[in-house]
């Protein structure tokens, strides 16, 4: 189960930090981040994690911006969102799925588990 936090209304330039906990595998094994989906628009990849070897990806629409870390202790990642403009404006999604072979996660995380989105809004 994948638990999702964070989510709010902020000012443009301003920052969130979205969080999503983990629970009932092995976070190691895991690749895990966030997609979005703003309204009227297709969902979008924002930014994952490897669990096992903590390698990353980020949209390019975001690079710069969002910062994605993970507590494997914890089972959780962040997303730390600076510098936000209205066009963020979305629901964010947690989500992981497991890393069976050698392809970046990106090809991994959307395939096992969602957690209910967390709304970001960012004024102008």
């Amino acid at each position: 189960q994948l638990q999702a936090s964070g989510g709010g209304l902020v000012q443009a330039g301003g920052s969130l930090r979205l969080s999503c906990a983990a629970s009932g595998f092995t976070f190691d094994d895991y690749a895990i981040g966030w997609f979005r989906q703003a309204p009227g628009k297709e969902r979008e990849g924002v930014s994952c994690i490897s669990g096992g070897d903590g390698t990353l990806y980020y949209a390019d629409s975001v690079k710069g911006r969002i910062t994605l870390s993970s507590d494997n202790a914890k089972n959780t990642v962040y997303l730390q969102m600076n510098s936000l403009k209205p066009e963020d404006t979305a629901v964010y999604y947690c989500a992981a799925g497991p890393v069976l072979g050698g392809y970046g996660c990106y090809y991994y995380y959307g395939r096992g588990y969602w957690g209910k989105g967390t709304l970001v809004t960012v004024s102008s």
